[in-house]
């Protein structure tokens, strides 16, 4: 049992989760939203409303204070703590809604913003296995650049998908590819894309590819 197993009343737990397109009883499929730092489950489940695609329920949890852990990803991780553990906790919980409403790990896709999106990859490097999809916009893996990668299992060819500013001032390109270099060992099927001088958001390029995604797990 892993750690956040045991993380059952950390400040995460008891948040809410805000829904949107179909009901988890009627859906074919899942996405999973974490917003960024700062940010809210609504912002983050707007992001819906571009994809427009009908079969798929959005599910977007809140961060207390709106923010998953205090400091920047890339200090060490117990510098994070309890909040890192509490919010992979959240994100667990979020997955196990979706699985008992029927809806398989092959038509979930986890995607994150920012801060959201560190927290998406290293939820799925730590809970390796065939998900729909994973999607990190302007995020890598969490911990400095020299932390032991020491991940178990396999995303056993899940499509992964990273986006990001070539000089983002929050999100250092080196740590988008050795993210990417990861998930590849991982058995995950990445796909990078760097923006030149994109400021620290999402663009249209990006929401086609999601959409690309999602409209695979629907074939």
């Amino acid at each position: 049992m892993t750690k956040q197993n045991h993380l059952l009343h950390g400040p995460h737990q008891g948040q809410p989760i805000r829904l949107a397109g179909e009901p988890a009883s009627r859906a074919r499929a899942a996405m999973l939203m974490l917003h960024g730092r700062g940010a809210s489950a609504e912002d983050i489940l707007s992001l819906s409303n571009e994809f427009d695609l009908s079969e798929f329920v959005y599910l977007a949890p809140q961060a207390a204070g709106n923010t998953w852990y205090p400091n920047r990803f890339l200090v060490p991780t117990q510098e994070n703590e309890p909040w890192l553990s509490s919010a992979l906790t959240f994100v667990e919980q979020v997955l196990a809604e979706v699985l008992n409403a029927g809806i398989p790990h092959e038509r979930i896709l986890l995607l994150g913003f920012s801060q959201g999106a560190c927290l998406t990859l290293e939820f799925a490097a730590r809970n390796t296995r065939h998900y729909g999809g994973v999607v990190g916009l302007s995020g890598a893996l969490i911990g400095p650049a020299d932390a032991p990668r020491e991940y178990k299992g396999t995303l056993a060819g899940t499509p992964v998908f990273l986006g990001c500013s070539d000089a983002d001032l929050h999100v250092p390109r080196e740590y988008v590819e050795q993210t990417a270099d990861v998930l590849r060992r991982l058995g995950g099927e990445v796909t990078e894309r760097f923006y030149p001088n994109m400021g620290h958001s999402i663009n249209q390029d990006e929401i086609g590819v999601v959409q690309s995604m999602m409209e695979k797990l629907l074939a």
